[in-house]
Parts: structure tokens; sequence; C-alpha cells
């Protein structure tokens, strides 16, 4: 399981110690081993606390498309859209609402807890 907030945590511990970037990496692999963040990103974050970074290890937010589009909205959408046609294909769902189809599979059975079924 990595744990990113906490190897921020300790770069910056390294940086308030003034240790340069080459010293923070075997620290942090020794701590952390196979979970440990890769060199650039320790580089990178070393470099930001550096440069005086707030005291906030958490990341920026981005612009942009959000990481998911199974939000709340959508969910209800497809939800909303099965309830009146239960026997919609995924692609026809992707279609109908202009939402990718490994979404709407992600919503219709993670989600929604539905799966196919066929009556005999």
């Amino acid at each position: 399981m990595q744990r990113p907030l906490e190897q921020r945590m300790a770069i910056k511990f390294c940086v308030k110690l003034e240790k340069s970037a080459a010293e923070t990496i075997p620290m942090l692999k020794n701590v952390f081993g196979v979970d440990c963040l890769s060199d650039r990103q320790i580089f990178r974050w070393h470099k930001a606390f550096a440069k005086g970074r707030s005291e906030d290890v958490n990341d920026e937010n981005r612009a942009g498309r959000p990481s998911t589009s199974s939000s709340d909205n959508n969910v209800k959408r497809v939800r909303d859209l099965l309830n009146t046609y239960r026997r919609l294909s995924v692609r026809l769902i992707s279609e109908t609402l202009d939402i990718t189809k490994t979404i709407v599979h992600e919503i219709v059975s993670e989600s929604l807890g539905m799966r196919k079924f066929n009556s005999i």
C-alpha cells in the first residue's frame, strides 16, 4: 500500500534538516521499501519544499477533467435512464448520456450493483 502523504512529510522533514535530494532518496527507500515514491517524484517534492512551498504536503488542485466521470450526477443519470428503459446496453447508455462506455460499465456494475440477467 502506498503512503504518499507520509512520504511527502518525510521529504519535507529532510529538507528542514538541509539534506539534499540525493541524500533523501536512499533514506526514503530504506523506510518505505517497494512502496516508495519514484526518484523523480522525490526530486520534484524536495525541490518544491526547498523553494519554500507552503506547509501543505497535499497535491494542489489541477485544472482539467476530473479523474473520474462516475460522479454522483452521472450515477443518477444512468440510474434514471435504466429505470425508464431496463434493456439498454452499455453502448446505448454511453451514446445517450455522452459518457464513455468504460465509465458507464463501472457505474452500472459497481455503483448500481447491476449485472446482466437472462431469463429462460
